[in-house]
């Protein structure tokens, strides 16, 4: 009786190929979308991170039973893939890096670590009454509680906020908290002092953060973008410069241009989509892709499929 055919893997880094367990009926090889594939059928495609949609546009040459992408968000990869192919994100890769951020850019805006570092670079010590608002006792929204928004909610906690939490619709969420609808925003923004958005981006999402949305909030609020450039209206936000605070690590477009207005404004910090840029990525991308081996040879069905063409 002939040896069942090994399980063949693609891998588009070199540190995943040197450190993946080894396991006796799988065979991985190297394939960063440089080259064509090097085999006709590879039965998990691994993505590169942070590449063009070049890679899926590759996937037609070859056969597969799962592509395995290491990002979260996966808009507007259906329409370039072809048929037959079952997509699966990367739930569990970037949820902890991406809380990090958001708390880290929620901190530096309500702990105003912007005058003080501007100060330090001038040799100023300035111990004047300054009483910034922090967050203990804050209002804060976070919009979105999917993975990457519970991971938030938890972080900040621990700073003792007033935390409410608002997704598509109304609903105990399987921890218990209370989730209101993103249709009670409207009433609700008011009374915001930091509004930090992780939502996907969708027909329901783009453009969620508009003038009207923008007018409601309270004057010096802060709104943090860990969610997609197009979920924010950039245009919008340049009307408010100097009323609100924006701290935005994604932007429409992406980059902005050299000259634009949000750069250099008061009370904005950019970062250049560096939420999933940590250390963790790695070792967590390499347990994903081992669980979906093991599944597939166990003949069970991969975690975290969300396209099927």
């Amino acid at each position: 009786m002939p040896a069942p055919q090994a399980l063949v893997v693609s891998l588009p880094v070199e540190e995943l190929r040197n450190r993946i367990s080894p396991l006796t009926g799988v065979e991985y090889v190297d394939w960063n979308f440089s080259t064509p594939p090097p085999r006709e059928h590879i039965d998990v495609v691994v993505l590169p991170y942070l590449s063009s949609m070049h890679p899926v546009l590759a996937l037609s040459q070859v056969s597969s039973q799962l592509v395995q992408s290491p990002a979260l968000g996966y808009d507007g990869i259906e329409e370039l893939l072809p048929a037959g192919v079952t997509f699966a994100n990367g739930v569990g890769v970037h949820e902890t890096a991406t809380a990090e951020l958001a708390v880290t850019h929620v901190l530096t805006a309500q702990r105003e670590m912007h005058r003080m570092y501007r100060n330090q670079m001038r040799g100023y010590w300035d111990q004047e009454d300054h009483f910034v608002p922090g967050l203990a006792d804050r209002e804060v929204f976070v919009v979105g509680y999917g993975g990457v928004g519970k991971e938030i909610v938890r972080r900040l906690e621990c700073f003792g906020p007033r935390v409410s939490v608002f997704a598509s619709r109304r609903q105990i969420a399987t921890d218990g908290r209370e989730v209101y609808s993103v249709s009670d925003l409207d009433e609700a923004l008011p009374s915001a002092e930091v509004i930090v958005l992780a939502v996907p981006l969708t027909a329901h999402t783009r453009g969620l953060v508009n003038r009207d949305f923008l007018a409601r909030m309270a004057d010096g609020a802060l709104l943090v973008n860990m969610s997609r450039g197009p979920v924010v209206v950039t245009k919008d936000l340049v009307r408010e410069i100097g009323r609100l605070r924006f701290a935005l690590d994604v932007t429409d477009p992406e980059p902005l241009p050299q000259d634009h207005a949000l750069w250099t404004a008061p009370g904005v910090t950019i970062t250049p989509h560096a939420a999933a840029g940590s250390l963790a990525m790695g070792p967590r991308m390499l347990t994903l892709i081992e669980e979906q081996v093991s599944r597939l040879r166990a003949g069970d069905e991969p975690l975290h499929v969300v396209i099927r063409t």
